[in-house]
């Protein structure tokens, strides 16, 4: 496993049961993997595999039974909750398959409100920056009601970056567009990748988005099944076929 210095985010032997009548269910078992910076993961498995389970605990969101979580090198174990929240505020950014964007709020708004949140008076050249950087300098005035959908998911990119994250966790970031402008949205996410060295794990069901990715990460039942680099929709859709018919 790569050390915690090259790298943004690191699971060491993490198990994480949920509550389930008299006996827990294990929906992470004994999972260590290590995200490097300026990757680009994507995660994919079966439903009920641990996907989003895998997320949360990476994000500090849950807390594992065993294992470690490191974050930018910070162990989260070791962290109070209010410095966990901290890391979560200022190291880590949330792209969701819904945009939860705040409607009375304009895209810049929008873009400002993780530092407004943390107290801090947002820049506005920092903001504008941010949505140049996804190709909305022109609509800072526009309210999510005027905007597209791939437009919408844009600016939570633009949001969840403004922080400058050391990981951007997305959950299904292109699940509710069509077919263009998810195209659209990969290719943004590979370009923060690419130009800006942005560590990026994603969660998705789609062969086709998890092609953009460096690697892509299988799990089922809770373990890591295996992982393909540079990865095709044809290697992706066949090994998930394979887990598939597993379950």
């Amino acid at each position: 496993m790569e050390t915690s210095a090259g790298a943004s985010v690191v699971l060491d032997h993490v198990t994480h049961r949920h509550p389930g009548g008299d006996i827990p269910v294990t929906a992470l078992d004994d999972v260590s993997v290590t995200f490097g910076h300026g990757t680009f993961t994507a995660v994919m498995g079966p439903s009920g595999s641990g996907k989003t389970t895998l997320l949360q605990c990476a994000a500090g969101l849950e807390r594992p039974a065993t294992g470690r979580v490191l974050v930018a090198g910070h162990d989260l174990a070791r962290l109070s909750e209010r410095r966990r929240t901290l890391l979560r505020r200022d190291r880590i950014g949330f792209v969701f398959q819904s945009f939860n964007l705040l409607p009375s709020l304009t895209a810049a708004q929008n873009v400002a409100l993780p530092l407004r949140l943390a107290g801090r008076r947002p820049d506005a050249v920092l903001v504008r920056q941010g949505l140049a950087a996804v190709g909305l300098a022109d609509r800072a005035g526009h309210r999510p009601s005027q905007l597209s959908g791939g437009q919408q998911q844009r600016v939570a990119l633009a949001r969840a970056l403004v922080t400058r994250p050391a990981v951007l966790f997305a959950d299904e970031p292109t699940g509710a567009l069509d077919a263009s402008t998810s195209r659209e949205i990969l290719r943004l996410m590979r370009t923060l990748v690419d130009r800006y060295a942005q560590t990026l794990v994603m969660v998705t069901h789609d062969p086709l988005a998890a092609a953009c990715a460096d690697r892509v990460l299988f799990l089922a039942d809770g373990r890591l099944s295996g992982e393909i680099t540079d990865p095709t929709p044809d290697t992706v859709t066949a090994r998930m076929l394979h887990l598939e018919a597993a379950c």
